[in-house]
């Protein structure tokens, strides 16, 4: 009988005879379904058969499946919408990829409901027998560790903590959360691994809020000086200024707010350039920089080196 079998009786004795629901209650409490979900019952069954399976074979594993469960007002039905999928499943594929530092491919094997439920697993891939280490290596770790790190981050995002330690994962994480908030669905995370482990998280209204909040950015404005050669020119008033002959010189679009003001110049193309301008950065909660611009300010007296990354 699965947890939610259990609950279901529960909650029919309590309707009847009081001495009878007592009784039920201290059973059910000493069999300790009642705080158990579906989701530890499996992972208790998962680990019970490895440890029967390992009896005869030592270095027997488990199948390793990702459950992916999307909760809110239109998963009542227990089905997948196909939107849903075109939207949702790419953007899980690559936040994983990013946790595991590997590009990883799932395949769906099923859907099930208690909302929606999706079933998924790491695609396996062939070892290389030219490598004499790679048997030895299990073909789906990278995933086994990614979800490990990912399961850590949706907890920090749904606690409001501090992800710095994840910022290279957060622009994956954060496609799933607008993909998410597009469609109103919570997203459930269960990994069970090939050892008969278990981990979860979730991500939820609080979470990509969360997420969404850290996602607003700050100007950030600094005064330099960028010389070097014309080669390009728009009427729109942007110049493109290289500042030097080699093929991987850092190259500049260096915006006028008056169009009309480079026409004035009347610069060409291959023209030696001093220009003061406004390099602005819009940074992120994290001190990611999400868009950079170069405003020009007026002419500069003279050519210096520039203290910054293009």
């Amino acid at each position: 009988m699965t947890g939610d079998s259990w609950r279901e009786r529960r909650r029919a004795l309590q309707g009847d005879d009081p001495a009878e629901t007592e009784r039920a209650t201290r059973l059910l409490d000493a069999l300790g379904t009642e705080d158990r979900d579906d989701e530890e019952i499996e992972a208790e069954h998962r680990a019970s058969r490895l440890a029967a399976a390992r009896e005869y074979a030592p270095d027997a594993r488990l199948e390793e499946e990702l459950q992916l469960r999307l909760t809110g007002p239109a998963t009542v039905g227990g089905a997948l919408r196909f939107e849903w999928g075109d939207a949702l499943l790419e953007p899980v594929e690559h936040m994983v990829s990013a946790a595991a530092g590997t590009p990883v491919q799932l395949e769906l094997t099923g859907i099930s409901s208690g909302s929606t439920v999706v079933h998924a697993r790491p695609v396996t891939v062939p070892v290389d027998s030219a490598e004499p280490d790679a048997l030895n290596t299990p073909a789906t770790s990278a995933v086994a560790t990614g979800l490990g790190t990912l399961t850590k981050l949706l907890d920090a995002l749904e606690s409001e903590r501090d992800i710095r330690e994840w910022v290279k994962l957060f622009d994956a994480v954060d496609a799933v959360s607008r993909a998410l908030s597009r469609y109103e669905l919570n997203l459930g995370v269960t990994w069970y691994d090939a050892e008969g482990g278990l981990r979860r998280a979730r991500l939820t209204e609080r979470g990509r809020q969360y997420v969404k909040r850290l996602r607003e950015t700050r100007d950030r404005d600094q005064e330099i000086t960028i010389s070097g050669r014309v080669t390009e020119l728009r009427e729109s008033g942007l110049v493109k200024v290289k500042t030097g002959t080699a093929k991987n010189a850092p190259a500049y679009d260096v915006r006028f707010e008056e169009p009309e003001e480079l026409l004035r110049m009347r610069p060409g193309l291959g023209d030696n350039v001093h220009f003061r301008v406004r390099f602005r950065q819009q940074l992120d909660s994290m001190g990611i920089a999400r868009s950079t611009e170069y405003t020009y300010l007026g002419p500069a007296a003279e050519q210096t080196s520039l203290s910054f990354e293009p």
